[in-house]
């Protein structure tokens, strides 16, 4: 993390609520050539413009670009690699599907979003990537797959050296932190979904074992994964229950911080925190994603003085349980997040105040 942070420093996970202008422009960006690309790349850098300047004025300091290029935060590997095709399926709705071997497309996509980020803004800068598991969990399905990757875990190993690439292509661009997704190892914490594996123990050793194969080697960035039980939006969450099932694998990523919901009534008891080594920083979730109310500055600081039992206030970096907005057609409001970002930096400066040596 950058040494000039102040204590409780805050940041987002990574996805902002598009507004409908960011949802047209990525919605004819498949059309848009010649003349009408440059055309189309200018008004999506205003938009990021936008999106970094909202956050700045929020008071947040570890920004993101919003995500605002992204289909999602898992369809960006789509631009980085051919061999996937649009499909409507009933639980993710229309999504890209492996169906080829993957090749090339355009690699170093990601640090091209991170360049942009950081030249224009001199907060911390933090660019993220899906992990291959997740990739794997929403992007190969049997019946499309089979025949370019004839197992998800086939897939999902010849993921690792392209994240791999994208991550050290990223971290050549001087961005201050790489933060990799992974909702489908946190969602493991559920038993009725550990049910519906043969060996969920083995699902989150792979989960593991791919980001530390991407990240081996690499000291010289701030690395962390995120984790959280799915943000459906309005719906609520995807997955109930405590870090405690998942815990022994998240003691063996080779990460230096972990992004952690626990805004949510099903997150469980901030407690398990005592269970982690202290070299892990913690992203404590302490602002709902998902519901239109509004946390107060008071809240947030109640929410983590309950974490600061358990973990010193050095080791916490404040943060949304979740993107706001994983997917294009979240209906967030973007107005919503604003007021909800600059309560969490008001709550992140009641409590350095009150926590200053």
């Amino acid at each position: 993390m950058p040494s000039s942070l102040p204590l409780f420093p805050t940041t987002v996970i990574g996805s902002m609520p598009r507004p409908q202008y960011v949802k047209d422009l990525l919605a004819t960006r498949a059309q848009a050539a010649g003349d009408d690309d440059a055309a189309w790349k200018r008004r999506t850098d205003d938009a990021v413009r936008c999106i970094i300047g909202l956050q700045e004025q929020a008071g947040i300091d570890i920004i993101s670009d919003g995500e605002w290029r992204r289909e999602t935060y898992v369809d960006v590997i789509g631009d980085i690699l051919n061999g996937f095709e649009w499909i409507e399926r009933d639980l993710f709705g229309y999504h890209q599907v492996v169906t080829r071997k993957l090749t090339p497309k355009r690699p170093g996509v990601a640090a091209a979003e991170a360049r942009f980020l950081r030249e224009h803004t001199n907060r911390g800068v933090k660019v993220c990537l899906p992990s291959p598991y997740l990739i794997g969990q929403r992007m190969w399905v049997s019946e499309y797959s089979r025949d370019a990757y004839p197992t998800r875990d086939a897939f999902c190993e010849a993921l690792v050296p392209v994240l791999r690439a994208e991550l050290l292509a990223i971290r050549e661009v001087g961005v201050d932190v790489i933060q990799l997704d992974e909702p489908h190892l946190c969602v493991l914490v559920d038993p009725e979904v550990r049910a519906t594996f043969a060996d969920p123990e083995a699902e989150m050793s792979k989960a593991v074992n791919w980001i530390n194969q991407i990240v081996e080697g690499v000291d010289d960035v701030a690395l962390s994964v995120h984790l959280c039980r799915r943000n459906w939006g309005r719906r609520g969450w995807g997955a109930a229950g405590g870090y405690e099932s998942i815990l022994e694998h998240l003691k063996k990523l080779n990460v230096g911080q972990l992004m952690m919901e626990f805004s949510i009534p099903v997150a469980g008891d901030v407690a398990v925190l005592n269970e982690l080594p202290e070299h892990f920083q913690i992203g404590l979730g302490c602002v709902d994603v998902r519901f239109p109310e509004i946390d107060e500055p008071s809240d947030i600081v109640e929410r983590v003085e309950k974490a600061l039992e358990h973990v010193a206030p050095e080791r916490l970096t404040l943060n949304p349980d979740c993107g706001f907005s994983p997917g294009k057609d979240h209906g967030i409001p973007l107005d919503e997040a604003y007021v909800k970002l600059t309560s969490l930096a008001a709550g992140a400066q009641l409590l350095r105040e009150r926590h200053a040596q």
